[in-house]
């Protein structure tokens, strides 16, 4: 768990924090497990990872975590932080609407 978020991190909890984001509620690092998630919203069981340059070296280990938290049901969105920063309105766009397809 990091005490300082990322800029991308900041900016995507702007926009995601107190039910901005389609009015669901997000939370911040949170446990499942015993993994630490980026955001979740657990109502709808979304992960929304947002990836570093770190994660180019931990591969195998995203993917048995990944793997993890879909046997527990959710769905796991990866973008990395010059993905999401190039776009940040597309990545928004991207992550409400699996919001929107997942079962309550």
């Amino acid at each position: 768990m990091r005490h300082e978020p990322v800029a991308m991190e900041k900016l995507f909890w702007s926009e995601a924090r107190n039910r901005k984001l389609g009015d669901y509620k997000f939370k911040r690092q949170f446990l499942i497990g015993s993994y630490i998630v980026d955001f979740v919203c657990v109502e709808r069981k979304l992960v929304v990872e947002l990836d570093g340059p770190f994660h180019r070296d931990k591969i195998k280990y995203d993917e048995m975590r990944d793997a993890y938290l879909r046997s527990e049901g959710y769905q796991v969105m990866r973008f990395s932080n010059v993905e999401a920063s190039d776009d940040v309105a597309m990545t928004l766009t991207i992550v409400l609407h699996a919001l929107q397809s997942r079962p309550a």
